[in-house]
């Protein structure tokens, strides 16, 4: 039997967060991260499709450097 939903309200009884078990966050966590990495598949695979050339990681990292500033 899965336990009740409890929640964390404000001053004025609205809900603002959500108390959850360690294992149902330690489970939200790796399917998060399994759900990013089919991201990273798609998009390595819609670069590879679109022939986009790939760049070693220093210059990409160079580059995002130049961006921020």
């Amino acid at each position: 039997m899965k336990a009740p939903t409890q929640y964390l309200t404000n001053e004025k009884g609205e809900k603002i967060a959500v108390v959850i078990s360690i294992e149902e966050y330690e489970r939200l966590l790796e399917e998060l991260e399994d759900l990013e990495d089919l991201q990273a598949v798609r998009e390595y695979e819609q670069a590879k499709a679109a022939g986009e050339v790939p760049i070693p990681l220093e210059q990409a990292l160079a580059e995002i450097r130049r961006n921020r500033k």
